[in-house]
């Protein structure tokens, strides 16, 4: 749920105080199974204030060769995330940089990080394909990102999406997002429902990979 480059100053300054019960609570077995058996270069896409850094720097005491790489534009969360990495000795390379422009070589990455991003960038498609191009073959895409739902409580995410973007540094409640990750090309894409804390959100978690 982070914002584009212009950044913002208030929203991340409260962000990780809006967020700890939750991180505490049910995205942390959920950022746990998304880093298990992450190896080689993995890039973490819209990173924020490194939210994934603590579960990284487990995975990296276990995995030793773990390269981490960050991207983010928003600069206000960017020295969050810097100072979140040196408390936790994680080397992490710093990327201030959006999701849709990704200043990498092509298929340069084993594994890609999204979670929580899709909702907040401005072409989730650019920002998938970018994922694809970075990408080696094989390698592995994990995310976690909330979606459009059917129904009464689709209907109160579109009446809900201005006013929740104005709040929450401009994610998006109503984004198509599953539709979105089955059109970007990959293969292998799979994900489960895990629970929400409202009924206008739905999240998914799951995994996808790239071929060719």
């Amino acid at each position: 749920m982070r914002g584009q480059r212009a950044g913002h100053p208030v929203f991340a300054a409260f962000y990780d105080f809006l967020t700890a019960g939750a991180e505490r609570g049910p995205l942390a077995p959920l950022r746990r199974n998304l880093v298990d058996g992450l190896h080689g270069s993995v890039l973490d896409v819209g990173a924020g204030t490194g939210a994934n850094f603590p579960f990284l720097a487990v995975r990296s005491l276990a995995q030793p060769s773990l390269t981490v790489y960050a991207a983010e534009p928003d600069p206000h969360m960017l020295r969050r995330a810097r100072r979140r990495a040196a408390r936790l000795g994680l080397p992490v390379t710093f990327l201030p940089s959006s999701a849709e422009a990704l200043p990498l070589g092509d298929a340069c990455m084993d594994a890609v990080l999204l979670t929580l991003v899709l909702c907040t960038v401005s072409a989730p498609a650019v920002a998938l394909a970018e994922v694809r191009r970075v990408l080696r073959p094989g390698g592995t895409l994990r995310f976690l990102e909330h979606v459009r739902v059917e129904g009464s409580a689709g209907r109160w995410q579109q009446r809900l999406a201005r006013p929740w973007a104005a709040m929450a540094g401009g994610c998006r409640l109503d984004r198509p997002t599953g539709d979105t990750l089955r059109q970007a090309g990959f293969a292998s894409i799979d994900w489960t429902d895990v629970p929400a804390p409202f009924p206008v959100l739905r999240v998914i978690a799951g995994s996808a990979r790239k071929v060719g």
